[in-house]
């Protein structure tokens, strides 16, 4: 967003009283009570005196709260075509049921629409990718998509200018994904010379609040993947048994320590040497692959497996996310014990929790194969004399289950209740403040810059053309004769980006020609495979607006988008080389 290439969001948290509080019975209306008294709450005929905040809009549906939430998003979301329609707008919803009812309601609320202004957009809809594709076009309904994940990541639509949050989310990863589904730029968006300046993310659950807060994540944050989450928390564990003196094989937790070892060298032994983000570590992959390496490790060893071997790609068949999430937290819990802290008893209640909605899926035949853990575990007998190696057993044997609690059915219950909704507020996120001095000098840099593009040194940066040493003086010379900053801006400007050629590339961007030009040869006499041409299509659009492109920016996304594993799962080693030669030569162009 610093540089310009992504907009800001203006995020609105919006309080409502269900969403935080639940539904107590004592607080309704006497014509509510009577609509309460009458609902057929379960199978045992009881009748509840409240309903917890988290079952609102999993199980139970109030028709007041989501045709607030629609009223409140068609008032004060922005608005297209001359203010006569609300913009793209996403509404990230609980659960299937729930973007079901949304859908419902907003058909209810304003049929004049017909039905085709807000859809429902989730794995379960027939022809998805259709209605996706009409989303993406900007004057083609829906115009409001209500996702469950589908559209939570990986969909790239510039207009897209408000988005709701009507469900809790609590993975700080998948938060900021999420909130990058609005920050594209779409020029002229509003009409000529009229660009998307930022985007609203009106939420109705608390998200903004939370995050803002910068809490500690079980995911990590945005720069640990839960791969390398994991990865730590055993060579934590490891060096605890290691401290604890577990090493003969008498020993209760040996094996435990074993077992924990060899996954880590596994995962370490499928990772390719060849792959640019490995090879600079290649001795030390190399070196870990091996069993022996594993039998006593250093200080030494734990510091160098932690912070250059975690989280390199491997090569490994990718695990169900909610299963690596509860390794984390069977992990926490193991170490908890050993070093007798005090969250233990915080992460024994989660561990109890789970165990419980477990059990309520007892008709799935691999849950009730592993019913007596499972009710075993919701016992405080059980964890008396527990041990690592009795957690262990149970994350073994219980990790892929965990994602059939989300699979859980429960009768839908529909209410009318008067909701409460509070006043919004705005909330200022730091990671998106703009206004520094050496940002507007940014701005205003590239503002000049592509105002006299056809300048012959700006031209040779453009049109890839090696720059002397006289080119960079004269890109100096006229930015500071055009006053749009200080000479310490320039000084600045040249230090982050390892030189003002390059610096200057990133603001202009290279000519689409001269990208495609670059790489010619290496598309020469290939038939390059649909997914293939994608990268490289990629490559050649992120050299067009931002002048250079990494060789690590293409192990992670959008790249990985394409090819998990990069360019390495596309082409083989020699074509790799070769796109890699490219980028260096495209970046050595800018530099004198």
């Amino acid at each position: 967003m610093k540089d310009g290439f992504l907009v800001p969001m203006k995020a609105v948290p919006v309080p409502l009283k269900f969403q935080s509080e639940g539904i107590k019975y004592d607080d309704l209306s006497e014509e509510e009570k009577e609509e309460w008294d009458a609902k057929e709450w379960g199978e045992d005929g009881g009748v509840p005196d409240h309903v917890e905040a988290e079952a609102v809009n999993k199980w139970l549906f109030n028709k007041d709260t989501v045709d607030k939430v629609l009223a409140h998003l068609m008032t004060r979301g922005q608005k297209v075509a001359g203010g006569d329609r609300l913009g793209k707008t996403i509404i990230f919803a609980k659960n299937h049921d729930h973007a079901a009812f949304i859908a419902e309601r907003f058909d209810k609320n304003y049929p004049e629409y017909k039905g085709d202004f807000a859809r429902l957009i989730d794995f379960s809809v027939e022809y998805a990718q259709s209605l996706i594709d009409s989303f993406s076009i900007p004057s083609k309904p829906p115009h409001i998509a209500i996702s469950i994940d589908m559209l939570d990541t990986g969909i790239d639509v510039p207009e897209i200018i408000n988005l709701v949050f009507f469900k809790l989310v609590r993975s700080r990863t998948k938060f900021w994904q999420m909130i990058g589904r609005g920050t594209r730029l779409s020029p002229n968006l509003f009409g000529p010379d009229k660009d998307k300046i930022f985007f609203y993310v009106f939420d109705y659950c608390h998200n903004l609040e939370f995050f803002n807060q910068n809490p500690e994540m079980t995911d990590g944050s945005l720069g640990e993947s839960l791969g390398k989450k994991l990865f730590n928390l055993r060579l934590e564990l490891i060096a605890r048994l290691d401290k604890d003196c577990i090493v003969g094989p008498e020993e209760p937790e040996a094996a435990l320590r074993t077992e924990t070892a060899e996954l880590l060298r596994h995962e370490i032994a499928a990772m390719n040497v060849e792959n640019f983000v490995v090879r600079p570590r290649r001795e030390l992959v190399e070196r870990f692959a091996e069993v022996k390496a594993w039998v006593k490790l250093s200080q030494t060893d734990l510091l160098d497996l932690s912070k250059q071997v975690a989280g390199l790609p491997t090569q490994l068949e990718p695990e169900d996310e909610e299963a690596k999430r509860f390794d984390v937290l069977m992990l926490n819990l193991q170490l908890a014990l050993l070093r007798s802290e005090r969250s233990f008893s915080k992460l024994q209640k989660s561990v109890k929790a789970i165990a419980g909605l477990l059990e309520e899926k007892s008709s799935i035949p691999m849950i009730q194969a592993q019913m007596e853990l499972i009710q075993a575990i919701q016992t405080d007998e059980w964890w008396e004399h527990v041990t690592p190696t009795m957690l262990e057993n149970a994350r073994k044997r219980l990790r892929l289950l965990v994602k059939l609690i989300e699979k859980q059915q429960r009768k839908p219950i529909y209410t009318d209740f008067e909701d409460v909704m509070g006043n919004e507020k705005e909330v200022a996120f730091e990671v998106f403040a703009r206004g520094d001095d050496f940002e507007q000098f940014r701005s205003k840099a590239r503002r000049f810059l592509r105002e006299h593009e056809d300048h012959i040194t700006i031209q040779k940066l453009r049109m890839n053309e090696s720059l002397t040493d006289s080119d960079l003086k004269e890109l100096e010379r006229i930015l500071a004769e055009s006053g749009v900053g200080s000479g310490e801006n320039i000084k600045r400007a040249k230090t982050e980006s390892n030189g003002l050629g390059l610096f200057v590339r990133s603001l202009v961007g290279l000519d689409r020609g001269a990208a495609k030009a670059a790489f010619a040869a290496f598309a020469a006499g290939k038939l390059l495979a649909a997914n293939q041409l994608e990268f490289v299509n990629l490559v050649i659009d992120h050299l067009t607006d931002r002048g250079v492109v990494s060789v690590e920016s293409l192990y992670a996304s959008p790249y990985t988008d394409v090819s998990p594993q990069g360019p390495d799962g596309l082409f083989d080693p020699k074509e790799v080389d070769q796109l890699v030669d490219i980028l260096h030569e495209v970046r050595d162009r800018a530099v004198a």
